[in-house]
């Protein structure tokens, strides 16, 4: 717990930046306010006993500060004197205190204010640098990561456990600084007064500490089972509502509800237990507090009758006293506060202390580009570490060739076409690019190569252009329409309603299947790729689309190296070379003629499309 907490503290670097600037605003707020409660003393003594009550000293010497009530008259008799000259009236006398008054609460108020600014800015920069650091870390994993986690998960994380966790670290401020001054501004003016009733309070106040404290302790698992609560929501939601129109055909509705009330139920459980020891530790030391302020009534009694302590200190004993269960009690829900962010912290640093299983080497060379082959030499590759799901492939792509795999559903095509751009590390054997192992490139040079057009379109909830120039940003708009002639999409862009400015809605919802495939090739014509692995492009296209699509791709096809992946064979027949890959093996290779001719299982399956 305690290691969580510190490394919390790191976002909020440099500390020094904000903790000196508020520890001198706590300081002079704590003081100014004790000083509005120290000024009950002589406004009593003058309104309720003006003979005697005030003992007025003409002096035109600041005194020697003492704290305690001789000596805080001593002060005000300096004040009145350079003010009001050496006659005394109690309505002057009174004038002065008001104004007093009205100057320490604005001091007060004013380094108050001051101090919660301090707050807030650090509180925006470390929930930005946290976020920042985590969506940096999340972007960075390789593709893997993503299928062993669950998205809704992981924006709870970014989303709500950061909100938590800001609290912790901010609060540590008024842990540190704040509440205690506080504190101890009130037991200066208590000491001041009166010790012995100070004693009892000294005495009284820790136990109120130790019975809070061990309330709020147990909150830390609860409030960690919260956040994996909500994570679990989050996932729900994300599910559900990206995946609607398959819960509304299967008539799913109240199976998902029903999943979601359940999680939801939980999750409330949850909150009502935290709640219910957060919310007694307030009333439990009010409680106490007003027993020792009873208690002190009959002890206090005593002492005034005693001539031991005067009326109106007794009464300013009893407001200070009441007023320091203030800052007691923010000071304990602050560490409540804490409990429940580094059990936030904890999932938190599950992302930031994730490690990619696809990491650049330290003196990662920069790809220039192909000059004369990629190679893949004895490849074997497992998503678990059991089953193998590419079992030692061999082959080459020369510079400017296009290769096509095809074969049955489940062989393994896709998953060599994602070895190739680095989602994943090879198992066994190395891929090459002009002899050199991929291991000895950055991933980021190798990518800016390559483009990849898949089956399943990945577009974002922005204009036409903008998820265009995801492909090369800094391209101009001419370059932008020209890229989309390429692709055959010029043509459909034109005639919605803003054209290139046109909104395509969450995923591009608002375009047909086709047209989100002919915005995909786009992307790619435009980043100019020397490298492009097209993955099941055009499979889920009606005929009219797919020819488009079709006519698209032999634009983009000419003069790259390619990898072609397809179950609709007539979108190869002019590969290069034809592999046909089957429970992660190279079954057979050769032309399309040629692997016609042997009679295996590429002729089975033009047969089979032939007679569909």
């Amino acid at each position: 717990m305690i290691k969580t907490y510190f490394r919390l503290l790191n976002f909020a670097k440099p500390l020094s930046r904000y903790t000196i600037p508020y520890f001198f605003f706590a300081a002079l707020h704590a003081v100014f306010n004790t000083f509005n409660y120290a000024m009950i003393i002589p406004i009593l003594n003058a309104m309720f006993n003006s003979e005697g009550g005030f003992n007025f000293v003409p002096t035109y010497a600041f005194p020697v500060v003492e704290f305690n009530e001789a000596g805080f008259n001593e002060i005000l008799s300096y004040f009145y004197t350079i003010t009001f000259g050496e006659v005394f009236h109690t309505t002057k006398f009174l004038a002065l205190l008001g104004g007093v008054t009205i100057c320490m609460n604005l001091l007060s108020n004013l380094f108050r204010y001051a101090s919660a600014m301090t707050v807030e800015n650090l509180r925006v920069n470390t929930v930005r640098r946290m976020r920042d650091e985590m969506f940096s870390r999340v972007a960075d994993m390789n593709v893997g990561y993503f299928s062993d986690q669950r998205k809704g998960d992981i924006m709870s994380k970014i989303t709500q456990d950061v909100m938590v966790v800001q609290y912790c670290i901010t609060n540590t401020l008024q842990v540190a600084f704040r509440d205690p001054f506080l504190i101890i501004g009130y037991l200066v003016l208590m000491i001041g007064i009166s010790w012995q009733l100070s004693l009892f309070a000294v005495i009284f106040l820790p136990i109120v500490g130790v019975i809070i404290g061990s309330i709020v302790k147990k909150l830390r698992h609860p409030a960690k089972r919260g956040q994996e609560r909500m994570g679990d929501m989050v996932s729900v939601l994300d599910e559900s509502l990206s995946g609607m129109k398959i819960v509304k055909g299967y008539n799913a509705t109240e199976f998902i509800i029903n999943k979601f009330k359940t999680l939801n139920a939980d999750m409330s459980r949850l909150l009502i237990s935290m709640a219910r020891r957060q919310q007694l530790a307030s009333p439990m030391s009010e409680f106490l507090g007003i027993t020792a302020v009873a208690v002190i009534l009959v002890f206090g009694g005593t002492l005034v009758s005693g001539g031991m302590v005067t009326g109106a200190g007794f009464i300013a004993f009893i407001a200070a006293f009441s007023q320091i269960t203030r800052p007691l009690r923010s000071f304990i829900d602050q560490f409540a506060n804490i409990n429940q962010g580094v059990a936030a912290g904890e999932r938190i640093f599950t992302i930031i202390d994730a490690q990619s299983e696809v990491a650049d080497k330290e003196d990662a060379r920069e790809f220039d580009g192909l000059k004369q082959s990629i190679e893949l030499r004895n490849v074997h590759f497992s998503y678990d570490g059991e089953k193998e799901v590419i079992n030692n492939v061999s082959l080459r792509i020369g510079k400017g060739e296009t290769i096509a795999l095809v074969g049955p559903s489940g062989g393994g095509k896709s998953t060599l076409s994602e070895l190739i751009p680095r989602f994943y590390d090879v198992t066994k054997g190395d891929i090459l690019f002009d002899g050199v192992s991929i291991k000895e490139y950055s991933q980021e040079s190798l990518r800016s190569k390559m483009s990849i057009v898949s089956q399943e379109t990945v577009l974002f909830n922005d204009s036409i252009e903008g998820n265009i120039l995801m492909g090369r940003p800094t391209a101009t708009h001419s370059d932008v329409v020209e890229a989309c002639k390429v692709a055959n999409a010029d043509s459909f862009i034109m005639a919605s309603p803003e054209g290139y400015d046109t909104n395509i809605g969450d995923r591009g919802t608002k375009l047909s299947g086709g047209q989100r495939q002919r915005l995909s090739i786009a992307r790619a014509v435009l980043k100019n790729p020397e490298i492009l692995i097209l993955d099941e492009a055009t499979s889920a296209l009606d005929t009219e689309s797919e020819k488009l699509v079709q006519d698209a791709l032999t634009n983009l096809l000419k003069g790259r190296t390619s990898i072609v992946i397809a179950h609709r064979l007539s979108t190869i027949y002019n590969a290069d070379r034809i592999y046909v890959i089957d429970q992660g093996r190279i079954a057979e290779e050769g032309t399309h003629q040629e692997l016609l001719e042997k009679g295996g299982i590429y002729a089975h399956l033009i047969e089979m499309q032939s007679f569909s």
